[in-house]
């Protein structure tokens, strides 16, 4: 299983249309050529410390299974980070999205991170 962080808008939209094509926030699939995801909800927590905190949209968290995308998940470490992320290289079909957990922006240490 992986994570990935969505706004709820965009989650959505997604369910409308069966398949989820935002890459991270503000960029499309298409535009970045695959979709960020986290190992984790506590890897997905420093995501949206570094990049979230601005958003004043919902924010939910999609636990996704491997195994259901139809595509591949290659595991990368990014231009300037010394941590490995998957990276999706493909849309994630709303089939595969086992859970949807809200993911509030409280970031304070010692709140629990969504299930």
């Amino acid at each position: 299983m992986i994570v990935h962080l969505a706004l709820a808008a965009d989650w959505a939209e997604a369910m409308k249309r069966g398949e989820y094509r935002v890459s991270t926030l503000g960029r499309t699939l298409e535009e970045e050529g695959f979709i960020h995801a986290s190992t984790d909800p506590g890897q997905a927590r420093g995501v949206a410390g570094r990049y979230y905190r601005h958003v004043t949209e919902p924010l939910v968290l999609l636990t996704i299974d491997e195994d259901l995308l139809g595509c591949p998940v290659r595991f990368e470490v990014p231009d300037g980070s010394e941590e490995t992320f998957p990276h999706i290289y493909g849309p994630v079909p709303v089939g595969a999205v086992v859970a949807v957990s809200d993911f509030p922006l409280d970031l304070e240490p010692d709140r629990p991170l969504p299930a």
